[in-house]
Parts: C-alpha cells; sequence; structure tokens
C-alpha cells in the first residue's frame, strides 16, 4: 500500500506512530488538484476496460459446455437476471433493466475487490465521488421511468397510501416525497462509500500499525505487533464478505427502486 509506505515513512521521521487518515485516500499521479489523475480513477478505468474485455471475449466464444470463463459470467449474468431483476421488478419489464444492473455489480464488486488485490489495494468507492456519479444514474434512471410510466401528476399521487386520513396526507406526502427525492439517493451513495472507507481504513490502520510495532518499537511490543498483522489477515477475509455484500446490496436497492417507480400501487 501507498498509504502504508507514507505513514511508515511518517513514523520514522517523527519518531512514533501516525495513524492513517482520510487523507491517504488522496493519491494523485498525475498533477494536483480538481483535476489530477488518481490512483482511484486509474483503477476505475482499469476495472471498465477490463470488464468490457472480458463479457466481449466470452460472448465471442459461447459454448454449449461453458468453460471457466463463460461459467463466471454465465453465473453473474444469472444472478442479476435471476436473482434480482426478474424477482424484484418482475417478469414483465425487467429484461431492459439487466443491463445496467449487471453493470453495477460487476462494477461494483470489482471494483471493491481491488481493496485485497496486490499491488493495487484501493477500494475504488471509497472515494465519494465515484458512488455518487453512480447514484445519479441510478436516481435518473427511476425517477425518469416513474414520470414515463406514471405520468407527472400521479407519479406525484402516487407518493400518498390510499385510504389515510385527510389531515394525514400532506405530513405523508412531504416524508414520502424526502424519501423518493432526497433520501434514497443521499443514503444509496453513503451506504457504499462508509463502508468501503471504514472497512479500509480499518485494515490500513492494523496494517500500519504492525509495521511500526514490528520495525520500529521494542521487543515486548513485537509481540503485539504479530497480533495486530494477524488480526490484519483476519480481517482481510471479512473484507471480502463485506465487498461482495455491498456490491449485492447497491444493487439489490437499485432494483427495488426501480420496481417501485413502474408499480402500478404505492
Amino acid at each position: 500500500m501507498s498509504a502504508l509506505l507514507a505513514s511508515g515513512a511518517l513514523a520514522a521521521d517523527n519518531g512514533g506512530f501516525v495513524a492513517p487518515s482520510p487523507a491517504d485516500f488522496w493519491q494523485p499521479l498525475v498533477g494536483d488538484g480538481d483535476y489530477a489523475l488518481t490512483r482511484p480513477a486509474v483503477a476505475l478505468i482499469f476495472s471498465v476496460v477490463g470488464l468490457i474485455w472480458f463479457f466481449v471475449a466470452v460472448s465471442r466464444k459461447l459454448a454449449l459446455v461453458p468453460g471457466k470463463t463463460q461459467f463466471v459470467a454465465e453465473g453473474a449474468y444469472s444472478f442479476v437476471r435471476n436473482g434480482m431483476a426478474r424477482d424484484i421488478i418482475g417478469s414483465r419489464d425487467f429484461l431492459k433493466f439487466v443491463p445496467l444492473l449487471l453493470t453495477m455489480f460487476t462494477m461494483i464488486l470489482v471494483n471493491n475487490l481491488f481493496g485485497v488485490v496486490p499491488f493495487i489495494q484501493f477500494p475504488t468507492f471509497s472515494r465519494l465521488g465515484f458512488p455518487i456519479a453512480l447514484t445519479i444514474i441510478v436516481y435518473v434512471v427511476y425517477q425518469v421511468t416513474a414520470f414515463r410510466h406514471k405520468g407527472f401528476i400521479g407519479y406525484f399521487k402516487s407518493l400518498v397510501p390510499p385510504g389515510l386520513p385527510g389531515w394525514l396526507i400532506p405530513l405523508m406526502w412531504v416524508l414520502e416525497f424526502f424519501t423518493y427525492f432526497v433520501n434514497r439517493p443521499v443514503t444509496l451513495a453513503l451506504r457504499l462509500f462508509g463502508n468501503m472507507f471504514a472497512g479500509h481504513l480499518l485494515l490500513l490502520t492494523f496494517t500500519v500499525g504492525a509495521e511500526y510495532l514490528l520495525l520500529h518499537s521494542t521487543v515486548p511490543n513485537k509481540a503485539a505487533g504479530v497480533l495486530s498483522f494477524l488480526f490484519t489477515i483476519v480481517m482481510s477475509f471479512f473484507e471480502i464478505l463485506i465487498e461482495f455484500l455491498q456490491a449485492y446490496v447497491f444493487t439489490l436497492l437499485s432494483a427495488l427502486y426501480i420496481a417501485g417507480a413502474i408499480a402500478d400501487e404505492h
């Protein structure tokens, strides 16, 4: 980890342990400031190019008995198509949303797993701008779908469940409007960002702590360094599980929002 090397250098220079901070997540490779080419940006570009190459290569060599790569591609497609799109959106309308959901799931999963891949070791979505960009796409899709399916007036009318007392309708409408137009996109982006940021920061803290205790501390404290290093390994496997879950949750919620946009009832 480049952040690990930077923290280790700080520890050596200052004569004490320097814990990782959010500043370690800003890793410009070319330039500086708002237009810098950063490490997570390169990782995202690499993932997009790699996924395009993978699916195009698999689709050109389809076989009746799938090989390993075709098995992986078909497994991911079937998981998203049948396990999320069709089951949640419904068999009538789900097909047109499968490309979007499959793209989101595979891209988020690959970029999350970058956090434990040697020589990359950076989960792209621990940088807030990337979850926000992905959430904007989902937000536009389900809002446009809702307006097209229900109409302008019908969409806003559908925010209020039928059968409510008249005095409760304005309050419920405001709460539902806030949920559909503000709360959903904000929580969708922050959930992915928060889990990736916190998980990577935790791994980085234990890794840097182990490095400092083993190389820059007294002999009795080296045992704690070994424990910290072992805990880093355990937490890495746990982080892999979280990375899978966050890709699944983001895609699942996106499918739920789209399903709500085309539902005839509230």
